[in-house]
């Protein structure tokens, strides 16, 4: 199957999976479920639930069918794309990022209000433990899966990088300390991605080390080229406020490297991710793709 045909069967199973995962538009609390629903539901481009099938076919172990596992990696990919919708639904909030445009909506607390918003993004919270609890593997893998999703999401990983990115408003960061943050803010998340693909379907240690190896470098690679497209395109184009860090004077990849040596660095990440995943074969191939498409996307 062609990359982009795979990539939008991908989504299809995953927003088939979050539509059914999601209480319904008219169940009461009406509005609660409405923005829920706006949030999650509302576009993008699912990379995170496209890492934890990709991660799940590396790992396969050699003559077990990935059919077998579908439901399972249905679970765990509308368990990320429901935590990041919450995480982003909160950091627009005014008294976070204070964004009004997200995919090129009005943000949830723009379109809502500010309490609702804030209920919005509590609840889609648990309901992504909900989903993992709900995995038809053994439940050794269940726990590890809930242990894994709940550091990457938590103090010590998305939740702690946000806390450590409103705190460096105005301050000068060096290098190390703004990896420190996005491997924290946006890496935790993406890496915890690849690592539930690869315990649903049984991962060796081995194939596991590789898989962090290869989450953890696509991941930081991902908010580089981010910060890239924040100063290289405009509103329209991202689908959400362009240039809001430069004008907020946060430290970013371009700020403190430039423009040219983030690309470099871009491009050193991705060539460390490709390199944890060359052992593993042509079961890596998706992650390979993936790892391209992050790399050389436009918005």
């Amino acid at each position: 199957m062609h990359f982009q045909d795979w990539l939008a069967a991908c989504v299809n199973n995953v927003e088939a999976a979050l539509e059914k995962a999601l209480p319904g538009a008219n169940e009461v609390p009406v509005e609660l479920h409405e923005a829920m629903r706006y949030a999650t539901l509302g576009g993008g481009k699912r990379i995170r639930a496209t890492l934890v099938y990709a991660a799940g076919r590396a790992a396969l172990q050699q003559g077990v069918a990935i059919d077998s596992y579908s439901h399972a990696l249905d679970k765990a990919a509308a368990a990320v794309e429901l935590i990041h919708a919450y995480s982003l639904i909160h950091d627009d909030l005014p008294c976070m990022d204070d964004d009004v445009l997200r995919r090129g909506q009005p943000t949830v607390h723009v379109r809502f209000g500010e309490a609702t918003a804030m209920l919005a993004g509590d609840a889609l919270q648990p309901l992504a433990f909900s989903e993992l609890a709900q995995m038809p593997v053994a439940p050794a893998l269940v726990v590890q899966a809930v242990q894994v999703l709940g550091r990457v999401a938590g103090s010590l990983g998305m939740v702690g990088g946000q806390a450590i990115d409103l705190a460096s408003v105005n301050q000068t960061l060096t290098l190390e300390q703004l990896q420190f943050m996005h491997r924290l803010k946006t890496g935790a998340l993406i890496e915890g991605s690849v690592l539930l693909g690869a315990i649903v379907t049984g991962a060796t240690s081995e194939t596991r080390r590789a898989l962090e190896t290869y989450g953890s470098a696509i991941g930081l690679a991902f908010q580089i080229v981010d910060d890239i497209l924040d100063v290289t395109v405009d509103t329209e184009g991202l689908g959400k406020t362009a240039g809001k860090d430069a004008d907020e004077n946060k430290p970013t990849y371009v700020s403190i490297m430039g423009l040219e040596e983030s690309r470099d660095f871009a491009r050193k990440l991705y060539e460390v991710a490709i390199e944890a995943i060359k052992p593993l074969g042509d079961s890596a191939i998706r992650l390979k793709e993936l790892a391209d498409f992050i790399i050389h996307r436009s918005y």
